[in-house]
């Protein structure tokens, strides 16, 4: 069952496997994404066939560069996507809506075939052996998240606002607000596929923080670079 106990995955079957140079999608998050690519066309015509979802992953290493088209290494972890809503066009791409549903381990995979043009993934599931539990630990994380964002350097950061009024409702989880402070508001490649792979709420916690202190940093040196004298359209994004 999913992070959000209300999408169910099938870890007993095989699952369309997309993989990207980097981490775009995680649990809770709702992405945009247009197939135009005639593998990943078929890919998406059979999930909506079947359950409407995908496996996002990621390539590991450089390979992928030279052998996109083939199938070079990814990475073990990945995350299972629902297909939510979807267009197709008239030259039969789609623009779709990917929600990320629950964190995944690669355990086999599938080579392309005659029958299917995109490569296939057995799963195991991540196991969240935290995320039920919203210790202290959690909240004093999510009361740290407020105070960074509403005095300290984050509040610099354009989605910040919006990020705040989640850490204010108290009807949504810490857990989930954790996810929600992650896909908003880190960006670097390493630090979300951390926090992608780590499976322990508390332990990722602890990533998310560690990415938020660094963003901090990079914005107070970016600050004693006088922001306004930036040129015109420049922002905090």
């Amino acid at each position: 069952m999913s992070e959000e106990h209300s999408i169910r995955v099938n870890f007993g079957s095989w699952m369309a496997l997309f993989p990207l140079d980097r981490v775009v999608l995680l649990p809770q998050q709702v992405m945009p994404v247009h197939i135009f690519e005639p593998r990943y066309v078929q890919m998406v015509t059979h999930a909506l066939d079947a359950s409407g979802q995908i496996a996002m992953g990621v390539f590991a290493g450089d390979r992928w560069k030279r052998e996109y088209h083939g199938a070079p290494p990814v990475r073990p972890a990945a995350c299972i996507g629902q297909i939510v809503q979807h267009e197709r066009m008239s030259d039969g791409r789609y623009n779709i809506l990917l929600q990320g549903v629950c964190r995944a381990r690669i355990a086999g995979e599938r080579a392309p075939d005659e029958e299917h043009e995109y490569r296939s993934a057995r799963l195991e599931p991540i196991e969240s052996r935290s995320d039920e539990v919203i210790d202290e630990g959690l909240e004093r994380l999510r009361e740290w998240i407020e105070r960074a964002i509403t005095r300290g350097a984050l509040r610099r950061v354009a989605v910040g606002e919006q990020v705040v009024e989640y850490l204010r409702n108290e009807d949504v989880p810490t857990a989930v607000v954790m996810e929600l402070v992650s896909f908003a508001m880190i960006t670097e490649p390493g630090a979300r596929y951390g926090l992608l792979a780590e499976g322990d709420a508390v332990e990722r916690g602890r990533l998310l923080r560690e990415g938020l202190e660094r963003l901090g940093v990079l914005i107070r040196l970016a600050e004693a670079q006088a922001p306004e004298s930036w040129p015109k359209g420049m922002s905090w994004n």
